[in-house]
């Protein structure tokens, strides 16, 4: 670690619809490069407090990084699903909602003056896939562009591959990590857009973006779990940003299942934590995207 952490503030933006909290991590000493950061939590949960969100702010914030965690407006949650209960209290809403508001905490941080140096975007699971679709967003209608997006677990299909051989073993062998088959995913993305999934355009669903679509996309890190049926969508994501030209460095953290920021004692948290440590850190202001 470089800095020790300093300060969390819990901040409101006046968002496209409606105001939405954001709480923002600041290192002791003035940050090079931030990241704006999105929890997962299948778009129905999660709030600012679990791991995926407050741990790596911290760990992040105390290698040096100010980070922006962004609570977004929450899904419904679908019957019969059993979720913990989230500190987000906000009515529920559907998409285009928390979509566009990670993209509006992106631009409003990299106007904010917290650091000196260039933004990224990310998250992880259901956040990844916000941040993703944000980013698309941004590159598409114009706006500042992240200098790195940073996916963790990513879910960018809303009807993904089945798994190859290798991980229907790890899966087999593992019961307790085959818990996104298809139809789980296909339901979660029901939920969230609120109807079928033939409407869907590309910021819901990044993974159907096709190679002139993902034309000026930022850089990539993305990583996978690996005994996770998320991994294939993660995977078939990377194989397209790489067909049409983007940058990306796609890796399996081993040993892991779905999740793995959200269980900080585990040795596979803190070397994720690690690798995106490193790439944030390797920014320069020259990375920095501008208004397209």
């Amino acid at each position: 670690m470089t800095e020790p952490f300093a300060a969390a503030d819990d901040r409101t933006l006046d968002g496209p619809h409606g105001p939405f909290g954001v709480r923002v991590y600041a290192p002791a000493e003035p940050a090079r490069v931030g990241l704006v950061w999105a929890h997962g939590g299948g778009f129905a949960g999660g709030d600012l407090d679990m791991p995926e969100a407050d741990w790596v702010a911290r760990q992040l914030a105390d290698r040096g990084i100010a980070v922006v965690s962004v609570d977004y407006a929450l899904a419904p949650v679908p019957a019969g699903w059993t979720m913990p209960p989230a500190g987000n209290t906000r009515e529920r809403l559907r998409y285009p909602v928390a979509s566009e508001e990670v993209g509006f905490a992106f631009t409003w941080a990299v106007g904010s003056g917290l650091v000196a140096g260039p933004w990224a975007l990310g998250g992880a699971s259901a956040g990844a896939n916000l941040a993703t679709g944000a980013a698309l967003r941004l590159v598409h209608k114009g706006g500042p562009v992240p200098a790195l997006v940073a996916l963790a677990y990513p879910t960018l299909h809303a009807v993904q591959d089945a798994p190859d051989a290798d991980l229907r073993a790890l899966l087999d062998a593992d019961p307790d990590a085959d818990r996104f088959g298809p139809d789980v995913v296909r339901r979660m993305y029901e939920n969230y857009l609120g109807g079928s999934l033939d409407a869907a355009d590309v910021y819901a669903v990044p993974g159907a973006a096709t190679a002139a679509q993902l034309a000026g996309f930022p850089s990539v890190l993305m990583i996978n779990g690996e005994a996770d049926e998320l991994r294939m969508s993660g995977e078939a994501f990377a194989r397209s940003l790489s067909a049409a030209g983007v940058p990306i460095e796609a890796v399996t953290e081993r040993g892991t299942q779905h999740g793995h920021l959200n269980r900080p004692d585990e040795a596979a948290a803190s070397a994720s934590i690690k690798r995106i440590a490193a790439r944030l850190s390797a920014l320069s202001p020259a990375t920095e995207g501008t208004p397209s």
